[in-house]
């Protein structure tokens, strides 16, 4: 369902059709916990989720009343609003993650909290240089009126010290979540982990950031990196998935 909710906004042209799609989730949802699922593959998969690992109905419909706010096409007001989205998408995501493997518990909700925020971040900038090229700027604007930088600017594809600074801004943001979901490290259950191995590709994201300089348009951070899955293994393996390696 995830993936759905993700590709209305890009599959659209009129904003009518994507509440539409949006009215179809949230109908769905409800059909699913009165045990009357719509005939709709995902939907099927879904109502199984629901029954065997008994999710909360509440997760699902934030993520799709979110989705359907983000349907307008403008940039976040603050990096607040930025957060706020990432908590009720990618964290209600990690939270329903965390039910399905059993696990129930506060200190791992808390990571759970901080590590989607740090999602939601990363995700913003890294579309930043595609949305760039359909003239959009999704990026808080706060951040961009404190370092006097224009959506204009991300657009023409500048990188002048002023338009890092705006990415420096968002990324040390992502950092800090990051950081306070380290500090769980220690009460998380092992049985948790596996919600958690997005984290590997956000340090690696924000570590290749930082070797470029901030640079959002750097080549270097739109190709995939090939010893990802090296990294995933050895923290897994390690069974430290929440200690990260790289520092601002």
């Amino acid at each position: 369902m995830w993936n759905w909710l993700r590709q209305i906004k890009d599959s659209i042209t009129q904003k009518t059709t994507g509440l539409m799609r949006m009215q179809f989730w949230r109908d769905a949802v409800e059909d699913i916990y009165s045990d009357n699922p719509p005939h709709q593959p995902v939907a099927t998969e879904l109502w199984r989720a629901v029954k065997r690992h008994n999710l909360t109905k509440m997760w699902l419909m934030k993520i799709i009343d979110e989705r359907e706010k983000n349907l307008d096409d403008r940039a976040y007001h603050s990096i607040q609003e930025l957060e706020t989205y990432a908590e009720n998408t990618q964290s209600a995501l990690l939270y329903l993650t965390l039910e399905m493997l059993g696990v129930r518990d506060i200190h791992a909700d808390h990571a759970a909290s901080h590590i989607g925020k740090a999602q939601g971040i990363v995700t913003c900038l890294r579309a930043t240089p595609y949305h760039c090229t359909r003239r959009k700027v999704f990026l808080p604007m706060d951040i961009c009126m404190l370092h006097g930088v224009s959506q204009e600017d991300f657009i023409r594809g500048k990188q002048d010290k002023n338009v890092r600074d705006v990415i420096y801004d968002i990324a040390s943001q992502a950092h800090i979540h990051l950081e306070h979901a380290r500090s769980f490290s220690k009460k998380v259950p092992v049985k948790a982990y596996p919600a958690f191995f997005c984290t590997v590709a956000l340090d690696d994201y924000l570590y290749n950031m930082r070797k470029v300089d901030f640079n959002i348009f750097h080549p270097s951070l739109q190709k995939k990196s090939t010893l990802l899955p090296l990294y995933l293994y050895i923290r897994s393996w390690k069974k430290n998935i929440l200690k990260f390696a790289w520092f601002f």
